[in-house]
């Protein structure tokens, strides 16, 4: 008999599959190697000559009609977590009083229905579930490397310990939390310890019992065959992966009278059929029109345009974080300040929102909150003012950063204001804040304990408000100190039918687009010669107002 090729390749091979486990089917051939079995290979006798045939010398039948060298070969189909019981099993789960849990009343019932059939189907080969003790154990006991001396690692002891499978088990629904969902400050040794991966998964186990004929069922003699493991993502591992092509595996008992057996493992799963496969592809034709046509109701079918003349913000903001305040436990309250001229937006759009409270970390010299606090809104401008002198006015950005303590209350950390950036595209800004201060240590006491301080009643004071018609804005006598700031970042988009218009009609129109170009820039240039128009002017007035003496030549006073 020519030397068999065995396979030494008993890594473990990963497999995706968008098909139900359910529908899985391995087999597995297993065969005894041994001096008398290769006597049974050997050429029948010719006719007619003297040769003593080999079958005398087999052992003759038991009582149940079983011969032992049935035991030298065994093949059987397995589908995904079907329970084969071996020898062990069925002499235990027939005494009533070894059965403890469910699973053992329930084996036990099968077992008895199995006798009083025809009997077990499988005599070596039997199969260990995700519900039996053994995959618990053989999980937790087995060995990372081939190592004598091996030291389990601090992932491999948690990993243990943790109950990967029960895919189908669902929690109670209704149930009261017994933890902490957020622990506030989490110790190195909170975080190593629940940094784990917890990914649902069921195992199967394909066994042998590989003893002599005559001593089946005993533990010592049982042999991993095969092992599955099917997680929820449709991943399936098998340990040895499938024979195919490759020379069967081979296992080597131990003892006095050592053993040599072979074994193939081979996908036997059915194929769909034509029907089923052209079934499967009406049924995902089917889901992805739906799929479809439920996005274009949400897109809409027509694109939708401005009216000429308009234009529309789209911002898709994020309140990124705060740092260099005071206190700790932070929030923000924002929102956004549309001019009182040509803006306007939805009725159903907010303009305004608040952060969750976030505890600070420490980064270098400041404390760090970092909200990532998302928000959305859009507006509408509409430029009825064709002058060319007339610059429009852009969207303010207010924001006021509180604290909050043990009890409850809340302190004023800072205001701030910006003005949404005029261009499309990312921006990122950094809103420096400050807040009203009161003299005196009974103000920062109070301040302290209570919770309170000094606080603007309109939040629009932080620039110009909006009821302001003067033309000087007086903050005499108001005491403020700096305090943090705020980090904004912001994805602006633009939409105006300016954009298809071509380069001769937009000259011609000199549209909203044309004067928004440059509009920051054009507007602090604006508010700085007003402001130095406004101060000459002063200066002016005040020199009309003194005596000519103490005026000198050059126009300067003179004390």
């Amino acid at each position: 008999m020519a030397e068999a090729a065995w396979s030494t390749d008993t890594g473990e091979a990963v497999y995706r599959s968008r098909d139900p486990v359910r529908n899985l089917r391995v087999r597995v051939h297993l065969q005894r190697i041994t001096s008398s079995n290769y006597l049974h290979y050997q050429p029948a006798a010719q006719p007619g000559k003297d040769l003593i045939d080999l079958a005398t010398f087999r052992p003759p039948p038991t009582a149940s009609g079983h011969r032992p060298d049935e035991d030298e070969e065994e093949e059987a189909v397995i589908g995904w977590q079907e329970k084969l019981f071996s020898q062990f099993e069925v002499d235990l789960y027939q005494n009533e009083a070894a059965c403890q849990s469910p699973l053992d009343h329930q084996y036990c019932q099968e077992i008895l229905k199995l006798e009083d059939s025809d009997g077990r189907k499988n005599r070596r080969i039997f199969t260990y579930t995700d519900s039996d003790r053994f995959t618990n154990l053989e999980e937790h006991c087995q060995k990372m490397t081939t190592a004598a001396s091996e030291m389990p690692s601090f992932l491999v002891e948690r990993m243990a310990n943790v109950r990967r499978r029960r895919q189908d088990r669902r929690g109670m629904e209704g149930g009261i939390l017994k933890s902490r969902i957020v622990t506030w400050e989490p110790s190195e040794e909170f975080v190593r310890n629940n940094h784990v991966i917890n990914t649902p998964l069921q195992t199967m186990y394909i066994m042998a019992d590989l003893g002599p004929y005559g001593k089946l069922g005993y533990k010592k003699y049982e042999h991993v065959l095969c092992t599955l493991k099917v997680d929820s993502n449709g991943v399936i591992t098998v340990k040895p992966d499938f024979t195919g092509l490759k020379g069967p595996y081979r296992i080597e008992t131990e003892g006095e009278k050592p053993e040599l057996w072979k074994y193939t493992i081979d996908n036997v799963s059915s194929l769909a059929q034509p029907e089923e496969e052209e079934r499967e592809q009406r049924v995902f034709k089917d889901l992805y029109g739906r799929h479809k046509e439920y996005l274009s109701s949400l897109v809409d079918t027509d694109f939708e345009t401005t009216v000429p003349g308009a234009l529309r913000l789209f911002v898709n903001g994020e309140v990124v974080s705060a740092q260099g305040y005071e206190y700790d436990n932070l929030y923000v309250h924002f929102f956004v300040e549309l001019p009182t001229t040509n803006w306007s937006s939805p009725a159903f759009q907010q303009l305004s929102g608040i952060t969750q409270t976030c505890a600070t970390k420490s980064l270098g010299m400041d404390k760090v909150a970092y909200f990532s606090y998302p928000f959305t809104f859009e507006a509408s401008f509409l430029h009825e003012d064709e002058s060319a002198g007339a610059l429009p006015e852009w969207p303010v950005l207010y924001c006021e950063v509180h604290s909050l303590d043990f009890w409850q209350r809340y302190r004023v950390e800072g205001y701030g204001a910006v003005v949404l950036p005029a261009t499309p595209g990312a921006h990122t800004l950094r809103v420096s804040t400050w807040r009203p201060l009161e003299l005196g240590t009974v103000a920062e006491l109070r301040r302290f304990f209570i919770g309170g301080s000094l606080e603007l009643e309109d939040l629009s004071y932080v620039r110009i408000p909006g009821t302001f018609k003067g033309e000087r804005l007086s903050r005499f006598g108001l005491r403020t100190e700096t305090t943090g700031s705020v980090t904004f970042r912001l994805h602006c988009l633009q939409q105006s039918r300016a954009f298809m218009e071509s380069s001769s009609l937009r000259k011609r129109m000199r549209s909203v687009l044309d004067r928004l170009e440059g509009f920051s820039q054009q507007s602090s240039i604006h508010n700085v010669l007003e402001a130095f128009r406004r101060a000459r002017r002063r200066m002016q007035e005040a020199r009309e107002s003194l005596p000519q003496d103490l005026v000198s030549p050059s126009g300067a006073m003179v004390r």
